[in-house]
């Protein structure tokens, strides 16, 4: 065997320390990029489950309709809301009656007043606020009791005082998607797993009649409000959304069942078959829209809720039917609880939904009879 020098012992050494440089060298980014990719696999488990975690929001419209909902009821029913966790609020539109009334004190025209007023609930709310416009407080405006207002300048005025930039109201705003002008009130969000949008859909048969229709008008935006209710269905599918909710005002009949409330309406067709008392058909503002709507919850499967005021009538409920008479089952229409004038002045009250993602339905309803707005029976 042959012996090394001392030379020779140094290149060997120096080999060997050169080698395990190498592979430590090898070795430290390899551990390093499996400690990063088991602490992002644990920031992406954890923010997995946070958008499966529950919440609540709270939803309401219709209101104020008189000096004493603008006064005590609406406040009343605003440090109820903020007394409780909600992940964000809904208007579903009309800040006031659907015509002024003389001597009140606070604003019941359609004067800028009553939007200043409007704005100043919003921004009063903890959570963040949302708000989609009713017929009371644009289409209507052209009434003689309501100022005399032509109605495309009011609802541009609302556009300009809420709509300018794209978050929401409230303490906590959320930012929102938006339609591109002039329909820039129809936004879009998504909290947790839920897909959320508000469309401007109207009562008075969507603008088509009371007393100054406008079929250009009604035209454009109904166009606009079925595009953004299809994108918002492609939208929730791409974000693998476990639901949808659809906010807007108009209550548009859905059936035959209730001529009192809404425009009744074949189940199937879904044409409207409602008549004035000369027997002429109303015009039809939302066969079309109804129709694109029955499509999408069809194709989408999963629950979808439709929230709407309108008709003053709190309910929840399963009008939609498919054309061959058949209920849809994932479709749940929610209605509000809005202006009670059988229960006197004050009867202003709100709706939580609790939204669960990880639940099958998703949504589940729990009305909120405001303490210092109960009329008819006294609160314990």
């Amino acid at each position: 065997m042959k012996k090394l020098g001392y030379s020779g012992f140094q290149r060997v050494t120096a080999a060997r320390l050169l080698r395990q440089v190498c592979l430590l060298a090898l070795t430290v980014p390899l551990l390093a990029n499996a400690t990063i990719g088991l602490a992002n696999a644990r920031e992406n488990e954890n923010e997995k489950e946070g958008r499966n975690e529950p919440y609540a929001i709270g939803l309401w419209g219709d209101l104020p309709y008189n000096d004493v909902q603008a006064q005590v009821g609406v406040p009343n029913l605003i440090a109820d809301m903020n007394s409780q966790k909600l992940a964000f609020t809904a208007f579903d539109g009309d800040w006031k009656a659907g015509n002024a009334t003389v001597g009140s004190v606070t604003p019941t025209s359609c004067s800028d007043e009553l939007y200043a007023q409007s704005l100043d609930y919003l921004n009063s709310l903890k959570a963040p606020a949302v708000f989609t416009p009713g017929d009371n407080d644009w289409v209507d405006c052209d009434r003689p009791s309501n100022g005399g207002f032509n109605s495309l300048e009011r609802l541009n005025y609302e556009r300009q005082l809420f709509f300018s930039e794209p978050y929401s109201f409230g303490k906590r705003r959320l930012k929102q998607e938006v339609q591109a002008a002039p329909y820039v009130e129809n936004r879009r969000w998504t909290v947790g797993r839920v897909t959320y949008a508000t469309l401007n859909v109207q009562g008075s048969c969507n603008n088509l009649c009371d007393t100054a229709p406008d079929p250009e008008e009604y035209a454009g935006r109904n166009a606009a409000n079925i595009e953004w209710l299809r994108e918002t269905f492609k939208v929730a599918k791409a974000r693998n959304s476990v639901a949808v909710m659809l906010i807007a005002q108009a209550n548009p009949g859905w059936d035959n069942s209730d001529p009192t409330r809404a425009p009744t309406r074949d189940p199937r067709t879904l044409v409207e078959n409602d008549k004035d008392a000369s027997g002429v058909l109303f015009p039809d503002g939302f066969k079309d829209y109804l129709v694109a709507l029955r499509e999408e919850v069809i194709a989408f499967r999963k629950p979808v809720a439709y929230v709407h005021g309108d008709s003053h009538y709190f309910r929840i409920d399963k009008p939609l039917l498919d054309a061959q008479g058949r209920r849809l089952e994932n479709f749940t229409r929610v209605e509000t609880f809005g202006n009670n004038a059988a229960n006197g002045l004050n009867d202003v009250q709100w709706l939580k939904v609790f939204v669960d993602p990880r639940s099958r339905e998703v949504f589940s309803y729990q009305p909120q009879i405001v303490p210092g707005n109960r009329v008819a029976v006294p609160a314990p």
